[in-house]
């Protein structure tokens, strides 16, 4: 079978050519196929920030009440309690997480669990804010 000699052959062909041109940042036992080059990195780093930067601006023209979590909340709150059987028959416990997932989206677009001092989702304060709404829902339902 060729095809196990031929990845020993291709890591030996990476090793040589990494020796001639220098590279002492390789790692033994580390994939090779996983290393970025600085270009790569900088490629990575422009797009990850021009992204980012357009994350800002997505809901730039939305009134304050209609892009905030907790406001948004609020409002569905106010209709709760005001206006209780027509709340209920809108089934809004199902609308919600549709309703809460582009505003949601936004919060994690720069959320990374691999970096080392990433935020638990239970510590961002839109969980929070979900959190205390559905509590507060589950104590005036009982």
């Amino acid at each position: 079978d060729n095809s196990t000699e031929f990845i020993p052959k291709c890591r030996a062909c990476r090793q040589e050519a990494r020796e001639h041109s220098g590279e002492g940042d390789h790692h033994e036992g580390l994939s090779s196929d996983d290393e970025l080059t600085p270009t790569e990195v900088d490629e990575f780093r422009k797009s990850k920030d021009n992204v980012l930067e357009d994350s800002r601006k997505i809901f730039e023209d939305v009134q304050a009440d209609f892009c905030d979590i907790r406001k948004i909340l609020l409002k569905f709150q106010e209709w709760k309690e005001k206006f209780p059987d027509s709340y209920c028959d809108a089934y809004i416990s199902f609308c919600l997480p549709k309703l809460l997932n582009p505003l949601i989206r936004v919060h994690l677009i720069s959320w990374n669990p691999l970096e080392q001092n990433f935020t638990e989702l239970e510590e961002m304060p839109w969980f929070r804010t979900i959190e205390e709404f559905s509590d507060a829902e589950n104590i005036s339902e009982s």
